[in-house]
């Protein structure tokens, strides 16, 4: 239950933080998303350093950043891009990315993070620009203009 504690106060003071500072700098900060991403860092870099501490909350904080981070760049995809299949594909990979960093296991992690950054790719590309124009869609342009 201490695990479950700890991690609540720090998610908190984190998002107290990160909203202070939103509203002195004016800058377009998710506290709870602030809180939640810098809960689990520290809990990386202090186990990282020998830290001894009960980690069970670590999966379920990395686990949600890879759900949030999914939906939250749904919003910024391309025109005619499906929003489920990119969270389809997204959140799974982001599970296993997670599941890397909080096992340890880097090979997982380096893996995933390599999927991630393909599939990004592919999701966010510019649409492909317009070729030259062939004479048959020339031709085809000029009937629909002669048609009517």
């Amino acid at each position: 239950m201490t695990a479950v504690f700890v991690t609540t106060l720090s998610i908190l003071a984190i998002a107290a933080l990160a909203w202070a500072a939103r509203r002195a700098l004016g800058i377009r900060l998710c506290p709870i998303c602030l809180g939640v991403g810098g809960t689990w860092l520290w809990m990386l870099v202090a186990r990282a350093f020998g830290l001894a501490f009960d980690t069970a909350m670590l999966p379920i904080l990395l686990g949600g950043s890879a759900a949030g981070t999914a939906y939250l760049l749904e919003k910024h995809l391309p025109p005619g891009r499906s929003g489920l299949l990119w969270k389809t594909l997204f959140i799974p990979i982001g599970f296993i990315a997670a599941y890397g960093l909080a096992a340890p296991n880097w090979t997982a992690f380096a893996g995933a993070s390599v999927a991630l950054v393909v599939l990004a790719g592919v999701f966010f590309r510019s649409p492909a620009s317009r070729g030259a124009v062939s004479a048959t869609v020339v031709e085809l342009e000029q009937r629909m203009k002669d048609c009517c």
